[in-house]
């Protein structure tokens, strides 16, 4: 049986009552996410509150709102930043993204969004919730919303498998998110693309292309995904 929780270096994760435990490409996209002049930024399907926290310890100045759809799971990212250092700087409000109609407009949009779009159901259906695009939160809803909620010089940032890269880039494309900064996960270098990161804007340019290999071929972690994630976790 999995722990109940995950200890990080400066906060703890409880995630027993969620149907998406802490995993790899959240700690990930947290890591990730291009440093800027944020005032405020935007989780949509917070689960545990995971990225919100790797924000807040971040980047001290920004004040995050957690939106997360599941009752049980929205409860628990509350307690998870209640219990951390900077749970004045991050609201959970459990809502459908649809219908989330905030006072203000984001510097900053981040999701780790449902992503099995074909892929057999899992017959639990807060799981199946939370890893697939069914019901009213998929790409094309997502990148829709967060394009009206977006300001003018913000950024969007996900985590989105690698087979469905091009498809939420010409999702981005319909609603006027562009790609300007693009990153290529590989478990081991010679094995395929596993993840894609992106940051998607307004601005219309030129994509910086980067790859990131989470391992070495003795199975021990590059120096690389080390630096990215070490502010994070205990240990390596």
């Amino acid at each position: 049986m999995s722990n109940s929780y995950f200890q990080f270096k400066y906060f703890t994760v409880w995630h027993d009552r969620c149907a998406m435990k802490v995993g790899t490409d959240g700690v990930l996209l947290g890591a990730w996410v291009p440093y800027g002049s944020y005032q405020c930024a935007l989780d949509v399907g917070a689960g545990t509150g995971l990225i919100s926290l790797q924000l807040a310890q971040r980047m001290p100045d920004v004040r995050i709102t957690a939106v997360e759809i599941d009752a049980e799971a929205a409860q628990q990212a509350r307690e998870n930043v209640l219990r951390s250092p900077w749970g004045d700087r991050i609201e959970v409000v459990c809502q459908d993204f649809g219908g989330f109609e905030p006072a203000e407009k984001y510097d900053l949009i981040v999701s780790n969004p449902p992503f099995f779009v074909d892929a057999l159901k899992c017959p639990d259906r807060h799981r199946s919730l939370a890893r697939h695009t069914v019901g009213r939160l998929n790409y094309d809803s997502l990148l829709r919303r967060a394009s009206s909620l977006l300001r003018p010089e913000g950024k969007v940032c996900l985590i989105v498998p690698f087979g469905q890269e091009k498809s939420v880039e010409d999702i981005g494309w319909l609603h006027k998110l562009y790609p300007s900064r693009r990153v290529r996960v590989y478990t081991k270098a010679g094995k395929p693309c596993k993840r894609v990161l992106l940051q998607l804007e307004f601005r219309f340019g030129q994509c910086v292309e980067e790859t990131l290999c989470l391992m070495e071929p003795d199975g021990s972690f590059t120096q690389a995904y080390k630096d990215l994630v070490e502010p994070f976790y205990l240990k390596m």
